[in-house]
């Protein structure tokens, strides 16, 4: 018996060497052909890094009208752009257009050189945490979000692939909605009233006006015409930029409109009060949306957790950038809650395109191109968009423009 269990011994350690030899033969053999799949170009992308970096601001030549929301004016010079560029080592070049002070964007620039770019969390992180206090709010944030974006330009044209598809696409068609309805000098109901149909012939299904300026009962009566000139044609969003002063104003305006269907009641109260908003948001039968003077994912776990909002519409710049809106989403995500980024669309479409609890994307009508032509107007097609096509963010400035307008 003694023999009979050596000798199976002795058989099953030489069949486990004989077994060996190939098997390592096959790793071998594996391991070269997966050297022989990765082309020498596919290796250079692997590491990519800043090269240069160059700020270029575009000042165009058409003044835009004198115009005013509930607590400050804009327009009446002549618009601006700026965009950063960045290029790399493998001759990439990625653009983003800039919030903030320029100082600012190119110090974070410099915080991340000889960093991969394609290690998009490690230069987040490496630029929200390295040599200063982590603070969640201020100027930082702004800069950290301009070149995040840049950076996700560089990978998306690495990769070939537009942004989106990069992150994983959610969805094709992307809803969105026209931002205006300004206040304006001989602005009144009537003009009121025509550019909101003009929207609508655009192909918007959702427009945007705001409110606050006025006091409850006025803004009430322009909301009203608005609503029954448009009819069943398209659905009204009311922005009152932080106007009211308490939440029983805004509350009093929302009671006088709160039978219109409104799509959402943005911003009604100071940001910081959280309290207001949660008031306004009790006792209203309006879908209340803040978040866009908030910083980061802990700016909006704050929102959250203070019930001050139904929809969370943080900046995507001002926000942290892409990598940070996408942790915002997620967070939101959890509580149920809806995200629908404010700013630049042609950023902000690749967040809405990937991210599955994104609402609307919010954009301004091709008549802003007259004064400002730096990024081109969406097609829009029964209140949608396509998901973009162009590689990277798609967001590359015309040559021509820059030749023409480069200050």
């Amino acid at each position: 018996m003694k023999n009979r269990r050596n000798f199976l011994k002795k058989a099953s350690t030489g069949i486990a060497a004989m077994a060996t030899v190939p098997i390592l033969a096959g790793e071998r053999f594996l391991s070269q052909v997966n050297q022989s799949l990765v082309s020498p170009a596919k290796d250079a992308l692997n590491y990519i890094t800043i090269k240069d970096v160059e700020l270029i601001k575009l000042k165009f030549d058409k003044k835009t009208p004198l115009t005013w929301n509930a607590i400050k004016k804009s327009g009446g010079g002549y618009p601006s752009t700026t965009f950063l560029k960045i290029t790399t080592n493998q001759g990439i070049t990625g653009y983003s257009v800039i919030k903030g002070a320029s100082k600012d964007v190119l110090s974070f620039v410099k915080k991340i050189k000889g960093m991969n770019l394609m290690n998009t969390e490690q230069i987040w992180d490496h630029m929200f945490f390295h040599n200063r206090k982590p603070v969640a709010k201020g100027k930082e944030i702004h800069a950290i979000g301009s070149v995040d974006l840049c950076v996700w330009d560089i990978v998306g044209k690495a990769l070939q692939q537009p942004v989106h598809k990069v992150l994983g696409t959610y969805r094709e068609k992307i809803p969105v909605y026209a931002a205006g309805g300004y206040y304006a000098e001989g602005k009144g109901i009537t003009e009121l009233v025509k550019e909101m149909e003009e929207y609508v012939k655009e192909g918007y299904k959702v427009v945007k006006m705001k409110i606050g300026y006025l006091d409850a009962k006025g803004d009430a009566e322009r909301t009203k015409a608005v609503v029954k000139a448009l009819g069943n044609d398209a659905r009204v969003m009311v922005d009152a930029n932080n106007g009211y002063k308490s939440a029983y104003e805004a509350i009093r305006y929302g009671r006088m409109v709160e039978d219109l269907d409104l799509y959402w009641f943005e911003e009604p109260v100071a940001p910081d009060d959280w309290r207001g908003n949660a008031e306004v948001r009790k006792e209203l039968d309006i879908p209340i949306v803040a978040g866009e003077n908030e910083y980061t994912r802990w700016g909006t776990r704050d929102l959250i957790e203070n019930h001050s909002c139904d929809i969370v519409n943080v900046d995507s710049i001002k926000g942290g950038g892409l990598t940070e809106m996408r942790k915002i989403a997620a967070l939101c995500s959890a509580f149920h809650v809806p995200v629908a980024p404010h700013g630049y669309a042609h950023m902000n479409v690749h967040a809405v395109a990937s991210i599955a609890n994104a609402l609307i994307l919010e954009t301004y009508p091709a008549k802003a191109l007259d004064f400002n032509p730096a990024l081109e107007a969406f097609p829009i097609k029964d209140g949608y968009i396509d998901s973009p096509t162009k590689i990277g963010l798609g967001m590359d400035p015309d040559p021509g423009l820059i030749k023409k307008y480069k200050v």
